[in-house]
């Protein structure tokens, strides 16, 4: 029986894969895995599913009648995310510009490389209440990244969370930041009867930044034939919380 959730891309299960695919496993939540190097085939969409993941995965990698198929399962009440990188959104080689799926999701996307890698503070802020991101720790410890896909919130859509820059220098003793312009970094939509999001970071180094540790515990996964990876215990709870309120619509 086809699982409820596809997972497509972020290398492979021993690399940045590791961190997702872990944690759903921790979580006892079944899914089926393409690399990012490997097409999506016409099996792997033939039944519905509840949730569709699409990070670091090429558009090239599913042909338009198979993008079709998924939008429409995602209209039937399925839900569809994309998260950052690469090869998400735009990218350098994602070009999910003007397709079915990148059409779907609550963003617009650029049709030229949208790229944000920051050597300068990046922190994160929630900008609204939300199921997904409620009773974490926004305002006393704000997490930060390392990069984002710059993509625009449709007139609909709801964004929750934002990427905010700064400029930095040092004055002496004390250090100084001056706000730099801030991004959608996770935004919600509906496509459909499907809930549908897009997440603009990375969830795997290294757009991801110190968010992988986001948290005073630690939590250790592994999934069936991928690497163990040990990440923050806030971080691992905002990914369950989003997962969770996109697959359950």
């Amino acid at each position: 029986m086809t699982n409820a959730i596809l997972y497509l891309g972020d290398t492979h299960l021993h690399n940045a894969a590791a961190y997702l695919a872990g944690l759903m496993h921790l979580w006892g939540w079944p899914f089926d895995y393409r690399p990012s190097d490997a097409p999506l085939s016409e099996a792997e969409t033939g039944e519905s599913r509840r949730l569709y993941i699409v990070s670091d995965y090429p558009a090239a990698n599913v042909a338009e009648p198979l993008q079709r198929r998924i939008v429409d399962d995602v209209a039937a009440g399925a839900g569809l995310l994309m998260i950052g990188g690469w090869e998400s959104f735009h990218g350098l080689g994602g070009n999910w510009d003007g397709t079915p799926i990148g059409d779907a999701l609550p963003v617009t996307i650029s049709s030229t490389d949208d790229r944000v890698n920051c050597d300068r503070p990046l922190l994160v802020a929630k900008i609204h209440d939300h199921p997904a991101v409620d009773g974490l720790p926004w305002d006393a410890r704000p997490p930060l990244i390392g990069g984002y896909n710059r993509v625009r919130a449709k007139p609909e859509a709801e964004v929750v969370l934002e990427a905010w820059r700064f400029a930095a220098r040092r004055q002496g003793d004390a250090f100084e930041f001056e706000a730099a312009g801030s991004d959608p970094l996770l935004v919600f939509g509906r496509h459909g009867r499907g809930t549908t999001a897009a997440l603009a970071t990375d969830v795997a180094p290294h757009w991801v930044g110190p968010l992988v540790d986001w948290g005073d515990n630690r939590v250790a996964a592994q999934a069936n034939g991928g690497d163990e990876v040990e990440v923050g215990d806030l971080y691992a709870r905002l990914l369950q919380q989003v997962l969770d309120f996109v697959r359950r619509g």
